[in-house]
C-alpha cells in the first residue's frame, strides 16, 4: 500500500491457487447468471502435507471459528457446525465435508455476482484410489442459475489432478511466477494486487492441467 507501483503481487491462497477459480470461471461461462456456487474440496487421507500446513489448518480452526460465507448477496459468517454440508466426490461417493473461509468465495462473488457461495474441504478416499489406483485431489463446483434462454439451468463439474495437491498447487505456482516475470513468453506483468485467475490464462492453465494429467471434468447432475 506504500508502493503500489513496486511489484505486481498475487494473493495465492485460493484453493490449489487459481486451480478453483479458474475452473469455475470457465464452467460458468455457460450461464447467463450466476445464482449459487457450491465448492467442495477432496484431500486424500493419505495426501501428506508438511508441518507448516498442520501448522496454518489448526491456528486457522483456533483463531477464526466462523467460517465464511455468501449467502443472499451477503457475505456472513457461520459457525462451523452449521458451515458443514456433504458433496459428492467424482464416482459420486457422499462426502462429508466442514466448511473453510476459502479467498475464492470473495474472488468468484466479484466475477460471477452468484448470491450464494459456499466453500467446503472434506478428508477421506478419492475416488482414484477408492477404484483401486494411487491418490488423486479432486475439486467438485455445482453451478445454479439462468441459461443464455432464460430457463433455469444447472452444472456439476471437477477439477481432478492424479498426483494429488501438490503438483496441482506447483502448476499454478509455476505459471504465475511465468506471467509475472514474462518468462511465458509476453510482456512481465504489471504492478498491482492480483487474485491469481486475474494473471493466469485461462485456457493456458487447462492445457497445462491436461499436460500434466489433470482435467476439468463435465459431471452428471446428482
Amino acid at each position: 500500500m506504500q508502493r503500489p507501483d513496486a511489484a505486481p503481487i498475487v494473493l495465492g491462497y485460493e484453493w490449489m491457487v487459481g486451480a478453483t477459480t479458474v475452473a469455475t470461471l470457465t464452467a460458468a461461462k455457460a450461464f447467463a447468471r450466476i445464482d449459487s456456487i457450491r465448492i467442495g474440496a477432496l484431500v486424500d487421507d493419505e495426501e501428506q502435507g508438511g508441518p507448516a500446513v498442520a501448522e496454518d489448518f489448526e491456528r486457522l480452526a483456533t483463531v477464526m471459528p466462523s467460517v465464511l460465507a455468501r449467502s443472499d448477496d451477503a457475505y456472513v459468517w457461520r459457525s462451523r457446525d452449521a458451515a458443514g454440508c456433504e458433496f459428492r466426490a467424482i464416482d459420486g461417493t457422499a462426502i462429508t465435508a466442514s466448511g473453510f473461509s476459502s479467498i475464492d468465495i470473495a474472488g468468484l462473488a466479484a466475477v460471477t455476482g452468484g448470491r450464494d457461495i459456499t466453500f467446503a474441504i472434506g478428508t477421506g478416499i478419492s475416488s482414484s484410489r477408492r477404484a483401486g489406483g494411487a491418490k488423486s485431489t479432486e475439486i467438485l463446483i455445482e453451478l445454479t442459475g439462468i441459461d443464455a434462454a432464460n430457463a433455469p439451468f444447472r452444472s456439476r463439474h471437477a477439477v481432478f489432478h492424479p498426483g494429488g495437491a501438490a503438483p496441482l498447487t506447483a502448476i499454478g505456482v509455476s505459471m504465475l511466477i511465468e506471467r509475472l516475470t514474462g518468462l511465458d513468453g509476453n510482456p512481465a506483468t504489471k504492478p498491482g494486487l492480483y487474485f491469481p485467475y486475474q494473471v493466469l490464462d485461462h485456457a493456458a492453465y487447462l492445457a497445462r492441467l491436461e499436460q500434466d494429467g489433470g482435467k476439468l471434468m463435465t459431471l452428471p447432475l446428482a
